[in-house]
């Protein structure tokens, strides 16, 4: 009995060690700025999920926020209060407390633009890539002339018709809705194009041959058997695609067709923060952007770490 129960220890310790001694978790462990790119990034991560119970205070709790604090300076400057390290806005709300609730909405947005993406991307691409003939011609030409304008400005008309169609009162009510599907539609290409090349390739391979043969139908083959091997690139477009989602969001807050007022993200808070920089309160503005650089710079990395570890010729 004891043998038995301990098999699923073993080879979970199996696993484990294999997965240490891969090549991915090599190259990782020998990049020093690899490693502290995933250290700040887990550190946002961690302050985002956990911010009710990290954050001093909730900058969206009225009871708590009060217009007497507001353009408090950082507290090792003449004037400054314990209870505001990095300083206070113009409503009152700590700075330190906004930016991790700001990075709470910027991750979260930008995680959902990246799934909804991901998702049409790839399922276009294969079908493009598997369908071959006018079906890939379409979904290309497509593809084309979207890449002809930049992902801000799609983001921008995307945003322009839902407020145009549900006028701004609704338009509020599903701000984050219509915020990710902008950012959604902007990135979809890349993925289709990627997984468009390896499906082409993927499909004139034996396997994928054999599963026609024995009467496999084509969307079991292409779902089951050809997307399994093309996930790779998916995989670092996600990554490098999740630090421009963040930063598409925070440039649509900043011209204020993003997330409502009433819960900014980073962008929101560099805007406000804008509008008071030349009169003296520079902290407003500066360290949201100082923490929308560092979670930017460090997923980026991340992204381009991930790039050459899966790329078999550089191994």
């Amino acid at each position: 009995m004891s043998v038995v129960s301990s098999l699923p220890g073993r080879r979970g310790a199996d696993m484990l060690r294999r997965a240490w001694d891969s090549d991915i978790a090599y190259s990782f462990r020998q990049s020093k700025v690899t490693m502290v790119a995933a250290a700040v990034t887990l550190v946002y991560f961690v302050f985002a999920l956990f911010a009710p119970w990290i954050a001093p205070h909730d900058p969206y709790d009225l009871s708590s926020v009060s217009l007497m604090d507001s353009f408090m300076p950082p507290v090792w400057e003449e004037g400054g209060d314990p209870r505001f390290l990095l300083g206070s806005d113009d409503q009152g709300r700590g700075i330190l407390s906004t930016i991790i609730y700001g990075s709470r909405i910027s991750l979260a947005v930008g995680f959902a633009s990246v799934i909804f993406a991901a998702v049409l991307g790839v399922t276009l691409g294969l079908i493009a890539g598997y369908a071959g003939g006018a079906v890939d011609a379409f979904i290309m030409r497509v593809a084309e002339v979207q890449l002809s304008f930049p992902a801000i400005l799609i983001a921008l008309l995307i945003d322009g018709v839902a407020r145009g169609v549900l006028g701004n009162e609704a338009q509020g009510d599903i701000a984050y809705f219509v915020i990710i599907l902008s950012i959604g539609l902007s990135f979809w290409v890349q993925y289709a194009r990627t997984v468009r090349g390896s499906c082409m390739v993927e499909k004139n391979k034996e396997y994928v041959q054999a599963a026609r043969v024995i009467g496999v139908r084509p969307a079991l083959v292409v779902f089951r058997h050809v997307l399994p091997n093309v996930l790779g690139p998916v995989l670092v477009i996600a990554t490098i695609t999740l630090a421009l989602a963040i930063i598409t969001e925070a440039t649509l807050s900043f011209l204020g067709v993003g997330v409502p007022p009433t819960s900014p993200s980073l962008g929101t808070m560099i805007r406000i923060g804008n509008d008071f920089l030349f009169s003296g309160e520079w902290w407003i503005t500066i360290f949201p952007g100082v923490a929308l650089a560092v979670l930017v710079l460090a997923v980026n990395l991340l992204g381009d770490w991930l790039r050459d570890a899966l790329n078999p010729k550089l191994r």
